[in-house]
């Protein structure tokens, strides 16, 4: 069965984000200054061929630990859709 998967990937809270604070000063160079603080992130789909929901899952959780996110300086959420 095929399963559609939804990765987030976000930088850990603790670090900074320069991406994010870019984002923030083009906003405010914008003349917005209501938005308070920007973290920038990925969002990755992927569709997986698996038995069941949890194999499928592990497959994903896998991929971003490998692969997609760098776990000394991003975190994951991964949602069946």
């Amino acid at each position: 069965m095929i399963y559609h998967i939804r990765i987030n990937v976000m930088p850990l809270k603790d670090l900074l984000d320069p991406q994010g604070k870019a984002v923030l000063g083009g906003l405010q160079n914008l003349g917005i200054h209501s938005v308070q603080d920007v973290r920038v992130g990925k969002h990755i789909t992927l569709q997986i061929d698996a038995e069941n929901e949890t194999a499928a899952k592990e497959i994903a959780e896998n991929a971003s630990k490998q692969l997609l996110a760098n776990p000394v300086m991003e975190f994951f959420e991964i949602e069946v859709i």
